[in-house]
């Protein structure tokens, strides 16, 4: 069987394994994703077409017309060698297809450019104390005052706010309405007074989450996303971009190709760890499930040119099965190491700048983040396999 993507695509993965190899030492090490260094690796790949490719010149993007095969050839050729594929955060892989979709022209105008430079940095105001798996129940409200929103209320989980900008928020604006309705969705900026964000230490260490409190934050009446009290629309339809971001099949390809590198390198009494039964199937398994994610994404490019095509299904599984396949793959790093992936910190026997460890316990985060994969495999099982509903318990009368 031919799995190639025949010979007219050859001329286009030799241009960029080209690029591959000629700037692989100019890329940002590590989890460097807010320097100089990175927003200048990001504006080369959007120059040259690795990065917000399909996104119209207009609005800083390379503007080209969208190609699955030429997708999967970037994702391949940079996972070859583990290449940084640029800047993947919430405002550059969740509000920026919102804005296209929905946005106001004046809003991708000012926006969608900074955001995909790294310009202009973005967190999410979702989740709330009595608000996480059913979001819909968010309290945290919004009263227009003249030509301002005064916003009052509370978030928890959020990512990034201790370096975002801006927010994009789920806010209520008319509190009688049924707890899907009167919830809109507003951009403001982080620095608008009445802000306080207090950082919260995950388990690798890092303040990856943050809860934000809002205590009469004014923002202009027109920095809303859709209408008013139609916001609940436009977070289902963010929430599969973010879904489909959280564990992408091409980061796993490359970390998996790493994993292999490692398993050639590491021995016991001599013998490498590739050739070690029990360790060579578990990489198998893995490798399998890797190659499965990553035509599952080509079908879900393709929906993007074929409108006709139902994947919703397919886009269900992205976060559910790329989570738990990377917090497994990262695992199986830890074990090959032996000993020494049991180091985390400072510890001087650190492979990889620690690089395992903190993603094992990062994606072990987002198990449960991200709308947990408990609550997911529901979602799939009815709303995607069509099965019956779980059934709720009788509510007794009084």
């Amino acid at each position: 069987m031919d799995l190639s993507f025949g010979p007219e695509y050859e001329d286009f993965r030799a241009k960029v394994r080209k690029f591959v190899e000629d700037n692989k030492d100019a890329q940002p090490k590590g989890r460097d994703y807010q320097s100089s260094t990175a927003q200048a690796w990001q504006k080369k790949l959007i120059e040259n077409g690795y990065a917000a490719r399909t996104i119209p010149k207009k609005y800083g993007g390379y503007g080209a017309e969208p190609d699955i095969i030429q997708s999967r050839i970037i994702a391949e050729e940079f996972g070859r060698v583990q290449m940084n594929t640029g800047m993947a955060g919430q405002g550059v892989t969740m509000l920026t297809p919102i804005l296209l979709e929905i946005g106001t022209e004046e809003q991708r105008e000012q926006i969608i450019r900074p955001t995909i430079y790294g310009e202009m940095k973005w967190c999410q105001g979702y989740s709330e104390p009595g608000a996480g798996s059913d979001l819909a129940s968010l309290s945290t409200r919004a009263e227009l005052n003249g030509d301002e929103w005064v916003i009052n209320g509370q978030k928890i989980w959020t990512s990034g706010a201790h370096t975002a900008d801006w927010i994009f928020c789920l806010v209520r604006t008319e509190p009688d309405a049924p707890k899907h309705h009167g919830i809109s969705f507003l951009l403001f900026k982080m620095d608008t007074p009445g802000i306080e964000v207090r950082p919260l230490i995950d388990m690798t260490m890092d303040p990856n989450f943050n809860e934000v409190f809002f205590t009469d934050v004014r923002v202009p009446k027109d920095q809303i996303v859709g209408k008013r009290g139609e916001g609940w629309q436009v977070a289902n339809a963010l929430l599969g971009f973010e879904r489909g971001s959280l564990a992408p099949p091409d980061a796993a390809q490359a970390r998996l190709n790493a994993l292999i590198e490692m398993m050639h390198q590491e021995t016991i009494n001599g013998e490498r760890l590739i050739d070690k039964p029990q360790f060579r199937e578990r990489l198998m398994k893995i490798q399998g499930r890797v190659m499965a994610m990553s035509y599952n994404d080509i079908r879900l490019l393709s929906s993007r040119i074929n409108k006709n095509q139902d994947t919703s299904l397919a886009s269900m599984v992205v976060k559910f099965q790329g989570t738990e396949l990377r917090h497994e793959l990262e695992g199986l790093a830890i074990d090959v190491m032996g000993e020494i992936g049991l180091s985390f910190g400072d510890s001087p026997y650190l492979r990889s700048g620690g690089s395992w460890q903190y993603q094992y316990m990062y994606y072990l985060g987002l198990i449960i983040g991200g709308g947990t994969n408990q609550i997911q495999r529901n979602i799939i099982s009815e709303r995607g396999l069509g099965m019956p509903r779980e059934p709720r318990p009788e509510v007794k009368e009084k």
